[in-house]
């Protein structure tokens, strides 16, 4: 990636990073589950209309939709003012994170487009029924995947590449660059895709070095939807999607203190 400028806010370092991580976890989240078959190649997919046409949900007015590159920013800062504004809370209770997801991320995913692209080719084998109850489930899923990385990220600096122009695009690609010192960067990209009746953009998928997020749970998925059906794989997610938020980095550095201190006394 060439010519990448830097932003120093910090709102939007914590939001890249967090989501790059969220791709390297969600990668094997389901395969951890020891569910799902395996060695299955992810497949691209035309979808129908009536993937393209679900109805788009209102948005909040306080981000700009007409560029993807400032829905992607924008989206950061509201974010983490969130997160900044109710630290001592999220503390407290760590799924008041999942709240913040679902109120100030999620309007900018485009969940439901992702969703049927998860189905992929098996999408006729499904029935209008098992579709409905499929896309808020998995709406809840990414809430709670995005929401538990959220407790992972390390202030790391991020590049973002010079806005393009993208006139006359349906799906544009908001690329980035995140700094690990002492470790090789991470290029990651968000695939952002233009609603042309609202004429917002929104977020489908991204990209991390190559490995894309949706091609990955297609991958995952897609098996268990064959052999087992889409109900199968609705209610499987819905039992993760229930899962608490742990700060999971945080309770491992104070165990391993309280070990250390044990073995100086």
């Amino acid at each position: 990636m060439s010519k990448l400028v830097s932003n120093t806010k910090r709102f939007n370092r914590k939001f890249f990073c967090s989501l790059a991580i969220c791709l390297a976890l969600s990668h094997n989240a389901i395969a951890a589950s020891g569910e799902e078959g395996s060695n299955l190649a992810s497949q691209a997919t035309h979808l129908p209309a009536e993937a393209t046409q679900l109805p788009s949900e209102p948005t909040s007015l306080l981000v700009d939709q007409s560029s993807p590159y400032k829905m992607i920013q924008g989206a950061a800062k509201h974010t983490f003012q969130r997160f900044a504004n109710e630290q001592q809370a999220i503390k407290a209770n760590p799924n008041l994170l999942k709240d913040i997801v679902r109120e100030e991320l999620m309007p900018y995913i485009n969940y439901k487009y992702s969703a049927f692209k998860v189905i992929g080719k098996h999408l006729k084998k499904t029935t209008d029924e098992e579709r409905r109850a499929f896309v808020p489930v998995f709406r809840e899923y990414l809430v709670t995947s995005y929401a538990q990385v959220f407790t992972l990220y390390d202030n790391q600096a991020v590049e973002f590449a010079p806005e393009r122009s993208f006139e006359g695009k349906r799906i544009v690609a908001v690329g980035s660059r995140i700094i690990m010192p002492g470790r090789d960067n991470i290029d990651v990209s968000f695939k952002v895709r233009l609603n042309k009746k609202t004429k917002h953009w929104q977020a489908f998928d991204m990209v991390a070095e190559g490995v894309s997020l949706l091609d990955s749970k297609q991958a995952e998925l897609g098996s268990i939807i064959r052999q087992k059906g889409l109900p199968y794989v609705t209610e499987l997610l819905k039992r993760k999607s229930t899962r608490d938020i742990v700060f999971k980095n945080r309770a491992a550095k104070d165990k391993n203190t309280a070990v250390e201190k044990e073995q100086q006394g």
